[in-house]
Order: structure tokens, then C-alpha cells, then sequence
């Protein structure tokens, strides 16, 4: 697997820099962005498990961005982590809420938390990527074989079901860990996951010989 991109944007250096130090025992892939501007840039091309983004910059503010990513039809769905070095109380919160975020975090925050909550969302988007990837391997298949049941055999059919099975069991692990946690963003993007799941299992059963 192809390690996750996390898209870290704050316009002061020493914060990325901070930011990079915090993240790096993730092992994934650090994007710095000095602006929202350079933010949606690299969003052009770029796929991200998940955004750190600073509220207060000059010029595009983290709100105004995230609203920018969120009406993007290929980025809406990547979640949006606010930093904040300021608090203006619930309002300033709900602010960021309303503009789509699914966490809201105020400076100085406690590095060991940052990191398990961007661990949450790397990990459900490589469990979504390898849900992808059996997607499309059954789906070439078909193509293949002409759509025909047949033409699958017994044996690719046991092998699709063996990695969708091991796609499965890493989620399930994910959603234990993930139960009971008051955290909506992750809630939503967990449920999300596992509606895929189980629409690919379904689909997969079907073409078992015998199977009406």
C-alpha cells in the first residue's frame, strides 16, 4: 500500500515543522501548505487521508478554505482537522463545525491526542483504498469474463472473498477501537466504510454458483 498523504496548513514554518515532528511516527507521507491558496492547489491533484488546518492565516483564513475544499465535489469528503491559537468561545467553535470540520483543536494541544486522531483517519482511509482496489480488481473480472458467472470460477471467487475477508477484519478491528467514541466525524466516516463493506460483500455472495 501507498502510504496516506496528510496536508498540514499554517502559514508560520515553525508550526509545520512542529506539526512534522508530531506526525512523523506515523510513517506516511507530511504535504506542507504556507496558505489556503497552496492548499487547494495541492488538493488538485493530490488525494489526502486527512487536513490539519490552521484557522487564522492572511488572505484565505481556514474558513473560508475549508469552505473552498468542501464544495469541491473530489474533496468534500476529506476530513478537516481545525488548529486554533485563539478561543472566542462556541461560536468561534461552531464556526469551525459549520464550515466542516470534524475536529476543532486549540494550541497548544497535547501532541500525543493530534496524532491519534490523525491516526484514526489514516487508518480508515487505507482500509477505504484497499476497499477500492477489491472493487475494482472484481470489477475487471467481470469485465473479463464477459460478465458471466461461469467464467469466474470457483477459485477467483475464493480469492476476491479471502481479501475482501482480510479488508473486513482490519475494519472491524478499527470499529472496536472506535466504539463509543464521541467524535462524529469519525463516527460517520467508520459507518460510511463499513456500508461499503458490506454492499461488496453482498455483491461478491451473489455470484456464488447456486446463489439465486
Amino acid at each position: 500500500m501507498q502510504k496516506a498523504k496528510i496536508l498540514l496548513v499554517d502559514d508560520r514554518p515553525e508550526n509545520l515543522l512542529a506539526l512534522e515532528a508530531i506526525l512523523s511516527a506515523l510513517d506516511q507521507t507530511l504535504v506542507r501548505a504556507a496558505s489556503g491558496e497552496e492548499a487547494l492547489k495541492a488538493l488538485l491533484t493530490d488525494d489526502f487521508a486527512v487536513i490539519l488546518l490552521d484557522v487564522q492565516m492572511p488572505g484565505m483564513d481556514g474558513f473560508e478554505t475549508a469552505a473552498h475544499i468542501k464544495r469541491r465535489e473530489r474533496t468534500r469528503d476529506i476530513p478537516i482537522i481545525f488548529l486554533t491559537a485563539i478561543n472566542h468561545g462556541p461560536h468561534h467553535t461552531f464556526r469551525g463545525y459549520a464550515a466542516g470540520a470534524v475536529d476543532y483543536i486549540s494550541k497548544p494541544f497535547d501532541p500525543w491526542v493530534l496524532r491519534a486522531k490523525v491516526s484514526v483517519f489514516v487508518d480508515l482511509y487505507v482500509k477505504n483504498c484497499q476497499l477500492k482496489e477489491q472493487a475494482a480488481l472484481l470489477r475487471l473480472q467481470l469485465e473479463e469474463g464477459g460478465g458471466e458467472q461461469p467464467a469466474l470460477g470457483g477459485a477467483l471467487l475464493g480469492e476476491l472473498s479471502a481479501r475482501l475477508a482480510a479488508v473486513e477484519e482490519q475494519a472491524e478491528a478499527l470499529g472496536k477501537q472506535l466504539d463509543g467514541s464521541e467524535d462524529a466525524g469519525v463516527a460517520a466516516t467508520a459507518a460510511h466504510l463499513e456500508r461499503k463493506l458490506v454492499g461488496l460483500r453482498r455483491a461478491l455472495d451473489a455470484m456464488r454458483p447456486g446463489t439465486a
